[in-house]
């Protein structure tokens, strides 16, 4: 899974990266400080994964991952070539999902790019370069479509969706906006067009350290959060100076700090359960004394489609998965024979859809 941090200059884009990855990107007070994309990868918390290493004295942990790409500022003009222009575009095409970092703070010592804070504008700046750059994507598309359509009827629909979304641009809307509203054929098609603005997107309200304890009643993040409510998005309230304190701690110290500030979680952890939610993710367990180990799926995923994230082979040659919850697997304290004898443990055929948090043993041939 890789997501894109994007963001107007000096926004604490990179502070974030640099405390969620502990990668070490440059950040400085001053534009274009980032031009060729960071990358960090971080582990997925998952408590589950450390009860069942101590359960079965496991050789071998193996949590799951996300990539964060932290990809240069952007300004306005950019879809045109100003600033980084389309370097910066092409870097967002290769995420999954934005993460878009937006200023919520006032510090008259970190200069903005636009000369005041204003999240809602920020917002607006990017997500208008982003719908430039697909309509200009798209009406290369369309008159092809156009095109062909008079002598093949049956892309007329394509061509009447490709409009839909069009209009919806040029309205100054992202395409996001229409997902919900699209069949799941019309957004797989969608999907394959790459727009920009159709990525899944999260907002990273980044405030002061003063706001930590109370962010939800910052003005600013109000304002983000009535934005994101008109496009079904995402929003996350950080703090990107804690999360580089943070990220300096081991677990203990950690979470004691966390419960100084009256934290309940870290930003980052927020950051990779709103990814999960926004991408539709869930995760399936495999367990034993070599390894004890998390697998990411799409949630609704069959079992084959589950076995296939092992091997390709476990997925071709598919038999049964035997299957038990981690709760359950964990009363048992990891005792399988146990488990069968109370009934717990379940042989699911091929049209099973995996549950987050199952623990599954694939059989399999070929």
């Amino acid at each position: 899974m890789k997501l894109g941090i994007v963001g107007l200059p000096n926004v604490g884009k990179s502070t974030l990266f640099n405390a969620i990855t502990k990668a070490g990107a440059e950040a400085a007070n001053y534009p274009f400080c980032t031009i060729e994309p960071n990358t960090g990868v971080v582990t997925v918390p998952d408590e589950r994964l450390r009860v069942l290493h101590e359960i079965y004295n496991s050789k071998k942990t193996v949590y799951t991952t996300i990539e964060f790409y932290d990809i240069a500022g952007l300004v306005k003009g950019a879809s045109q070539g100003q600033g980084l222009g389309n370097k910066f575009l092409g870097h967002i095409r290769e995420a999954a999902a934005i993460v878009h970092v937006v200023r919520c703070f006032d510090d008259a010592n970190v200069v903005h790019v636009d000369g005041k804070v204003d999240p809602i504008s920020d917002i607006e700046t990017i997500n208008t370069e982003l719908i430039l750059s697909d309509m200009e994507l798209l009406e290369r598309r369309i008159q092809k479509t156009a095109k062909s359509a008079k002598s093949d009827k049956t892309l007329q629909g394509e061509l009447d969706l490709l409009n839909r979304i069009n209009e919806v641009l040029a309205e100054g809307r992202s395409a996001r906006v229409l997902a919900d509203e699209l069949s799941e054929e019309e957004n797989t098609f969608v999907r394959s067009l790459d727009l920009l603005s159709y990525k899944p997107i999260i907002y990273a309200a980044n405030i002061s350290e003063e706001d930590a304890s109370s962010g939800e009643e910052n003005e600013y993040v109000k304002a983000v959060r009535a934005f994101a409510q008109t496009e079904g998005s995402e929003v996350v309230v950080v703090c990107a100076k804690i999360e580089a304190e943070i990220s300096e701690l081991d677990d203990e110290e950690k979470a004691l700090f966390l419960e100084e500030l009256g934290l309940g979680e870290s930003g980052l952890d927020k950051l990779i359960k709103a990814s999960y939610k926004l991408l539709n993710l869930i995760s399936f367990l495999t367990a034993g004394e070599p390894e004890v180990r998390a697998w990411t799926i799409k949630n609704g995923a069959k079992a084959p489609e589950a076995a296939g994230k092992i091997h390709t082979d476990f997925q071709k040659g598919f038999i049964r998965a035997e299957t038990i919850s981690y709760d359950k697997l964990v009363e048992c304290n990891g005792n399988l024979a146990q488990a069968r004898e109370k009934g717990l443990v379940r042989s699911e055929g091929k049209d099973y859809v995996v549950k987050d948090g199952d623990v599954i043993h694939f059989l399999f041939n070929v």
